[in-house]
Formats: structure tokens, C-alpha cells, sequence
């Protein structure tokens, strides 16, 4: 490795940073992290903290879970790689498919295709979807509905059907036919309301409102996900996905979750469909796949989608669609291994114990700090505290205050992150009851230096 001189001296000079302003990056250096054990992180300086950031949602078994580093040096060793497209395949992508397949039996989903990652998943659901429709001879059904606040990923599909304007009015015209109905959103909704049972009733209200507007031999289908992450850990009320579920059925539009975060545990369930007892028929994963270690993702596809494919005799349902990684041997070993380890060790289980605490040491935290407009989570390892510069009017913070906030909180031993005035916290979910506390006190020093 260069000298920490060198990485300092060159931090962002030729590097240009996913989700910032390249001149920010070099006005304000990136941290820069040098190792990784367990829960914790090291940077340049030889600082350690607990990664209450996951990595990015995805490293949920910690950095040190060698069953997964050795699968993926051992297939290295056997065979790096090589295509699944038309008429070929490997072993592990094989025995991966039977695994996930019994994974996701209690969701109802199959049938796996493979991606790059979360992104190329929700591109690949939504192309699905329109296909679906073409083979059953409804070629109408091309439009797409999705929830403001939503998180999708960068692809123009996947911009297209977010719900937040970072990701999207720099990059319009985006894909036409893309609408978006108000999320179950407390603490900021159209409605004025504040009951999470009520508002649910309200979203649910406007997505049948819409789907008559639209006209439902339109619409091919609505994707959302189970807690909304990026978007600030918004929670829906019980009913309010299984409500989707109904009104998608009804009208003949299928269902994508998003679950690219809330697969494999996050939620304190081993999927976010699973934890409001929702079967949908399609299923974006990536991320905790396998573990952050390599670029890989899933789509997985229910049984009725899949009859529509297999059955068809036309040729309508030739896939047209593949990435060069998909269903890569290496990214199938750590997938299996990965998702063996997440099994032995339950993690949906301590993910729930231990987000438990981290919500409640947020509520405590929340209830002395004035900026603390709104404290989310409660469903496993996912939190995130709104921040506010007047809590009556409810307007964001400054970017320097909650910058502030985060540093100051990195320098007592947690690292946590900030998206707009937001701090999210999804820490890996081997967090021990003691890495909580770390946490909770580095961010109570933040907010008191405030």
C-alpha cells in the first residue's frame, strides 16, 4: 500500500465519488479506511470505530467472515469465471439457485436471475415485468408505480421509479410512463397525518386512485420496498404492504419488492416481504447476498410469473436482457457460503434484540435535542434521526450542522451517515449489545457539541 502521505496528498484528485460533488470531495477529503474487523473499521490514521453504517447496508456478517473470503479464494483457484449466457453455466451458480430457491420458498419466489448488483436487479425486475405482459398478450401494461421517498437504485430505469429528486432532475427526461403516489410517511405527508394506520389507509387510497386514472391494463407493475431505506428508514404501518399486495392482485399488476437492503435480515425478518407477510412476485437482492464482498444480486421470481415464461410457446419470452457477471462463480461461491453463515447464525434474531436497543437509545437521545425532529426505525437493524433547524416548522438542517454531528461522532468511536438531513444508521448484524452502546454514546457526543 503507498504511504498514508501519498493517499492523503492524492484523496480525490483523480477519483471522482459516487453521491457527492467532485469539487466537495476535494474541498472536504473523504474518510479514507484502510482495514476492517468485525464491526469495526480502521482509516489512514489508525483510527477505529464501529461501522454503524454497514458499509453500506450489505457487510451484515461484520469484515471477518472468513467462511465467505475462503469461498471466494478457493473458486478463484478453481474457476474465476465464465458466462451463463445461452448454452453455458458453472457448478456454484447451479447449486446456488437450489439453495435460494428454498431460501425464498415462504416468499413464494422460485426462480433466480442473476445481476451485477442492486441497481442491475431492480433494471432487470422492471424489464421483467413488461415482458410479462407482452407473453400474456398485454402489451399495454408498460407503466410503472412507485412511492415518493423510494429508493431504486441509479439506472434510468431505477431513477425513473425513485422517489427523491437528488437522483433524478439532473438526469431528465428520465423513462416515460413512471408514476409515484405519497409514502406512509409520518413526520412529512400530504395528508397532515400523523397515524401510521391512518395514513397507510390514505397511501393505499391514493395508489387505487391512481391505478383508475392511469387505467390498470396500463400499468405492468409497482415496486417498493418493504421499509424504505435510503429514503430516510421510513416504516409503513402493518397493513400498508399487505394492502398493496391486495390492490396489485386485484388489478393484475405485479408486486416487485425492492429488497435489496432488507433481504437476508435486516429487518429482524429474513425479508422485509416476509416481516409484513407479503408474497411478491418478483424480488430485487443484492447487497448482503454476499456480504459486501463481491459485486453480485439476484432477482427472484415467483412460480406465476415463471409458468407465464416457461409455458410460453411463441417465443415472446426469449430473454433479451443479461450482464456479462451474471451468475458469476465467484460471486456464486460467496453467495452460498454467505448465505449459509447467515442461516447458522440466525441474524434476523439479533438484528431484531439488537435493533431494539439502538431505536431506544435513539428515542432517548431524541427526547433532549431539540434538532431531533423525528427518530425512525424499531424494525431490526435500520434507524435513521430526521434533523430539524426549528422543530414547529420542521426545516431541514444545515449541512454543516449535521456534518458536524457526524465528525464528532466519528472521533468518539462510531462511524454513521448522512443523507440529506438525515442520519441513517445500519450497522452490521452481528452488532453486539456493547457495539450499541458505542454508538449510541458517539452520537450523544455529536449532538451535545451542538
Amino acid at each position: 500500500m503507498k504511504s498514508a502521505n501519498f493517499l492523503k496528498e492524492n484523496n480525490a484528485r483523480s477519483l471522482w465519488h459516487p453521491m457527492a460533488h467532485p469539487a466537495d470531495s476535494q474541498a472536504n477529503p473523504p474518510t479514507i479506511v484502510t482495514g476492517g474487523s468485525g464491526v469495526r473499521i480502521t482509516d489512514v490514521d489508525g483510527h477505529e470505530v464501529v461501522d454503524a453504517v454497514g458499509g453500506l447496508w450489505n457487510v451484515n456478517l461484520g469484515f471477518s467472515c472468513d467462511p465467505v473470503k475462503k469461498a471466494i479464494a478457493d473458486q478463484l483457484d478453481k474457476l474465476p469465471y465464465y458466462s451463463t449466457f445461452r448454452g453455458t453455466t458453472n457448478d456454484a451458480v447451479i447449486e446456488l439457485s437450489e439453495e435460494l430457491r428454498d431460501f425464498f420458498a415462504p416468499d413464494g419466489l422460485s426462480r433466480a436471475f442473476y445481476t451485477s448488483g442492486g441497481s442491475d436487479s431492480v433494471e432487470t425486475a422492471l424489464r421483467l415485468a413488461r415482458q410479462y405482459h407482452k407473453i400474456k398478450g398485454e402489451p399495454g401494461r408498460v407503466k410503472y408505480l412507485s412511492l415518493k421517498k423510494g429508493y431504486h437504485g441509479t439506472h434510468t430505469g431505477g431513477a425513473s421509479v425513485n422517489g427523491n429528486a437528488n437522483f433524478r432532475t439532473q438526469y431528465e427526461p428520465l423513462l416515460p410512463g413512471c408514476f409515484h403516489i405519497p409514502a406512509p410517511y409520518t413526520y412529512r405527508n400530504p395528508f397532515n397525518e400523523t397515524d401510521p394506520e391512518t395514513l397507510a389507509g390514505l397511501c393505499l387510497m391514493a395508489l387505487e386512485d391512481e391505478i383508475v386514472f392511469q387505467g390498470a391494463g396500463t400499468i405492468a407493475a409497482f415496486i417498493m420496498e418493504p421499509i424504505l431505506g435510503a429514503g430516510g428508514v421510513i416504516v409503513p404501518h402493518k397493513s400498508f404492504m399487505p394492502g398493496v399486495r391486495e390492490i396489485c392482485s386485484k388489478h393484475g399488476i405485479l408486486l416487485i419488492a425492492d429488497e435489496v437492503i432488507t433481504a437476508f435480515g435486516r429487518t429482524g425478518s429474513w425479508t422485509g416481504s416476509r416481516h409484513w407477510g407479503v408474497q411478491p412476485d418478483l424480488m430485487c437482492t443484492a447487497k448482503a447476498i454476499t456480504n459486501g464482498y463481491f459485486p453480485f444480486g439476484a432477482v427472484m421470481i415467483a412460480d406465476g410469473v415463471a409458468e407465464v415464461f416457461e409455458k410460453d410457446t411463441s417465443g415472446a419470452a426469449a430473454i433479451g436482457h443479461g450482464y456479462t457477471y451474471s451468475g458469476h462463480p465467484v460471486g456464486a461461491a460467496a453467495a452460498l457460503a454467505c448465505l449459509a453463515e447467515t442461516k447458522r447464525l440466525n441474524v434476523p434474531e439479533n438484528a431484531a434484540a439488537r435493533g431494539a436497543e439502538l431505536f431506544a437509545g435513539l428515542q432517548a437521545i431524541g427526547s433532549q435535542c431539540v434538532v431531533c425532529g423525528d427518530i425512525r426505525g424499531g424494525q431490526g437493524l435500520m434507524c435513521a434521526l430526521e434533523l430539524v433547524a426549528d422543530p414547529k416548522t420542521k426545516t431541514p438542517i444545515d449541512k454543516a450542522t449535521i456534518g458536524k454531528v457526524q465528525e464528532i461522532a466519528y472521533q468518539a468511536g462510531a462511524m454513521v451517515r448522512v443523507s440529506g438531513p438525515n442520519i441513517i444508521l445500519s450497522p452490521p448484524l452481528v452488532l453486539t449489545a456493547d457495539d450499541v452502546q458505542v454508538i449510541l454514546s458517539a452520537l450523544g457526543a455529536g449532538f451535545r457539541a451542538l
